[in-house]
């Protein structure tokens, strides 16, 4: 008898259900939030948040252990040297389930998962030039906007750029339909 056995078996036979579930761990750890359907998030939880008290650990045993799931080195030093230390004050509840919507073709309900403490994303830094042909450095987001006489004084630079360009010779996009059209049609035809 089967009695307490229950597990999510993903319509998989076990070794290739045991892969599907280790390669979404691996991908969690990597990336950090991914797309993909509730059940099978739901049999992904239980080992990603394995791997994350092993990283909270932090001894030789659990590395070990970890990359005997993993099967990466540079994977368990992720998870061991920045995942790890950012769950340090949480007892568990390391990942989330967002429910998104259902799929068109399935009708299965696909979900975000994604570990509860992500990593800060960096900003990217634009460089603009300066009045006097400097380069000042600006990140996105932090400071406001010029303002619109720098705009409307920006401008005339812009057309006068656009301007000088040559005028270049435009080929019509051929699709392809459109391109055996061609071939057969005819002068006289009209279409």
């Amino acid at each position: 008898m089967r009695h307490k056995k229950k597990r999510l078996q993903l319509n998989r036979f076990t070794s290739w259900q045991d892969a599907t579930i280790k390669s979404l761990a691996r991908s969690l750890l990597i990336y950090e939030s991914m797309r993909t359907t509730l059940h099978r998030a739901k049999a992904v939880r239980p080992l990603a948040e394995k791997l994350i008290s092993l990283a909270k650990a932090n001894t030789l045993s659990a590395k070990r252990e970890a990359f005997g799931i993993l099967g990466d080195h540079k994977l368990v030093a992720l998870l061991f040297n920045e995942i790890g230390p950012r769950f340090a004050k949480r007892a568990s509840g390391y990942t989330r389930v967002i429910n998104l919507a259902k799929r068109r073709g399935d009708d299965a309900k696909v979900v975000i998962f994604e570990l509860t403490e992500q990593k800060p994303k960096v900003k990217k830094v634009k460089k603009v030039k300066g009045t006097k042909g400097e380069k000042i450095e600006k990140a996105t987001g932090e400071l406001p906007e010029p303002e619109a006489e720098e705009k409307k004084a920006e401008k005339p630079r812009e057309a006068a750029a656009v301007k000088e360009k040559a005028p270049q010779s435009k080929k019509p996009s051929k699709k392809f339909l459109g391109g055996i059209r061609g071939i057969f049609k005819k002068e006289r035809d009209s279409l």
